[in-house]
């Protein structure tokens, strides 16, 4: 039997620790004693009551991670912006498209998250993983050139993902 460490057992998920106590600072909009050590109390307790429930944290490369969160929170800003400016400006300007974006992977979790930043990113949804066809259906608000965002999906946010999990692409797939 593997012997678990003491920080194992305290911390079962780290990520997952690190993120409910982000959260509950960001919720309550106060870094003060009582929040600090409610957010404390929640990132030890949550991961270790829903460890049962997560088989496994894959192995992630947390450096990337953070860059592509950046990028992710850089490119809903200017979504917004261009959203706004179309959403205010003339509607002959829009051109709504859906477009079929065809995944380089089979790993459950990029693609969720994949879809869950296209979704995320304003301007754009994604209606849904098709892991027969191999793709994830999207809407954009206005597009001219779908190759050009499927392109630009693929290099700013499905090969980062694939990076970060560690994945390569499936076999054929030239992305």
């Amino acid at each position: 039997m593997q012997k678990i460490s003491f920080w194992e057992r305290c911390l079962p998920h780290p990520f997952v620790s690190v993120m409910v106590g982000a959260s509950w600072l960001m919720l309550a909009h106060s870094l003060d004693f009582g929040n600090l050590l409610i957010a404390l109390i929640l990132a030890l307790l949550l991961p270790y009551l829903v460890k049962p429930f997560i088989a496994r944290t894959p192995h992630i490369h947390y450096g990337r991670a953070i860059r592509l969160t950046g990028i992710v929170l850089w490119d809903i800003v200017i979504a917004n912006l261009r959203v706004a400016k179309l959403v205010l400006g003339p509607s002959d300007q829009l051109h709504p498209k859906w477009f079929r974006v065809p995944l380089a992977s089979e790993h459950d979790q990029v693609n969720s998250l994949l879809a869950m930043i296209i979704t995320t990113t304003p301007g754009t949804v994604s209606a849904g993983i098709d892991q027969e066809r191999g793709d994830i259906l999207v809407h954009a608000l206005s597009t001219q050139d779908t190759d050009l965002e499927i392109q630009e999906i693929k290099r700013r946010y499905e090969t980062p993902l694939m990076h970060i999990f560690g994945v390569n692409p499936k076999s054929g797939d030239q992305s």
